[in-house]
């Protein structure tokens, strides 16, 4: 069974664009956990448009009283500014089960590609050296492929989490993802060989999760924007329903 980590970004965004705190965070992410989800998402940047730090306490005192995982996703070098303390100031205040860590920039609307470790990764791997002392499990958001992925344990990672991004493209315009989907696979049968466990996430949605899960073994999904959509029809507690009935 593939575990659900619903991602909350996008709660904090509605409640941040009003003021205030309604919608709570709190409350929505308790639904969630209610309704079966094994784990909750967060991925605070330093613009603090959604998730701010305040959030992330109150997050890892739910988590923490609810017995699921709290995920805090986010560029480990992304420095402290103004009332943001820093990524991995955060991560060391607050100690998650899992650090996921992004090779995204402030400016950009979402995650849009995985790391390129082909280079030098002596500093990644300081910081996951370091991110570990605090008792988090590391994984690192990769595009599917195995020399990555090698370079991926290589650093220090304990999980992989593979960019969906293309695929969930790929379905939306109807194209064939045979190729594409044998790719993914093969990308994950690699890294569990290696020993890394494997999750996956970014746009993934009611539509295209299932085929995903049929092919390849995946350890976690992290969801958000599509399950905070999908809840406008159906309800928070329901949609998550429906995304672990995908998920087993």
């Amino acid at each position: 069974m593939t575990k659900l980590s619903v991602n909350v970004n996008k709660i904090a965004w509605l409640r941040n664009a009003r003021g205030g705190d309604y919608p709570s965070i709190k409350e929505f992410s308790k639904i969630c956990i209610d309704s079966g989800c094994q784990g909750i998402t967060v991925h605070p940047r330093d613009d603090m448009r959604h998730i701010n730090p305040e959030d992330v306490k109150i997050l890892k005192e739910l988590t923490k009283e609810s017995e699921v995982e709290f995920n805090i996703e986010g560029n480990p070098f992304s420095e402290q500014k103004e009332k943001y303390p820093g990524f991995l100031q955060l991560i060391k205040s607050y100690q998650p089960d899992q650090c996921t860590l992004v090779p995204d920039v402030s400016s950009q609307l979402t995650s849009d590609h995985g790391w390129d470790l082909l280079g030098d990764n002596s500093r990644l791997a300081s910081l996951i050296k370091t991110i570990k002392t605090y008792g988090s499990r590391v994984s690192l958001f990769m595009d599917p492929s195995e020399e990555g992925i090698s370079k991926a344990k290589e650093v220090g990672a304990d999980r992989i989490e593979l960019y969906t991004g293309p695929y969930a493209e790929a379905v939306k315009h109807q194209k064939d993802i045979k190729d594409l989907i044998k790719q993914y696979s093969k990308a994950d049968k690699h890294a569990h060989n290696l020993g890394l466990g494997v999750n996956a996430g970014h746009d993934l949605n009611l539509s295209n999760l299932s085929i995903f899960l049929s092919e390849c073994n995946i350890d976690e999904v992290s969801i958000g924007h599509a399950l905070v959509t999908d809840s406008l029809r159906f309800g928070m507690g329901d949609t998550v329903k429906k995304y672990l009935h995908l998920c087993k």
